[in-house]
C-alpha cells in the first residue's frame, strides 16, 4: 500500500516495532551507520565494484586507516558489507556489498545525487537566510 503523505509514513515507522525516539533504537543506530560521514562514501564506492582496503581508502580520500576500518566493521556487522579474506601471501582482503548493502547503497546514492542536483537551491536558501539574519 502506497502512502501519499510522507509524514504518515514516518509516523507509522515510529509506532512500529522500534521506537525511533529512543537513543539506542536499532533502527536509529543503523540509520546513523548508513548516513555517517564515511559510511555514505563507502557504500557509494562499493556500488561500483569490490575494493581492496587500500584501493577503497584512496578512492574515498582523506579517511584514516582507523576510521575506514571501523566503518567497514560496522557496516559488515550490520550485514551491508562482505569482507572476503583470501588465504594468500601477502594477505588479500576484498570488500563488497551484500544484497542488503546494495539496496541501502542505492538509496544513499539517490540522496547524494539529489543533493548534488539541488545544491543551487540550497545555496540560495542559505544566502536568503544569512541576509535575513544580518538585517535583524
Amino acid at each position: 500500500m502506497a502512502v501519499s503523505n510522507p509524514e504518515v509514513a514516518v509516523e507509522s515507522v515510529a509506532v512500529g516495532k522500534y521506537d525511533t525516539g529512543e537513543a539506542m533504537c536499532p533502527y536509529r543506530l543503523v540509520l546513523e551507520h548508513l548516513t555517517s560521514r564515511w559510511g555514505v562514501l563507502v557504500l557509494i564506492e562499493l556500488l561500483e565494484r569490490p575494493y581492496r582496503f587500500s584501493e577503497l581508502r584512496r578512492a574515498i580520500g582523506r579517511v584514516s586507516e582507523k576510521m575506514l576500518t571501523q566503518t567497514l566493521q560496522t557496516l559488515e556487522r550490520d550485514g551491508l558489507v562482505n569482507r572476503d579474506a583470501k588465504p594468500v601471501i601477502p594477505p588479500r582482503v576484498d570488500y563488497s556489498l551484500t544484497d542488503l548493502g546494495r539496496e541501502a547503497a542505492q538509496q544513499v546514492r539517490a540522496l547524494a545525487v539529489w543533493t548534488q542536483e539541488r545544491m543551487d537551491a540550497v545555496q540560495q536558501a542559505r544566502d536568503a537566510y544569512d541576509a535575513a539574519k544580518r538585517q535583524r
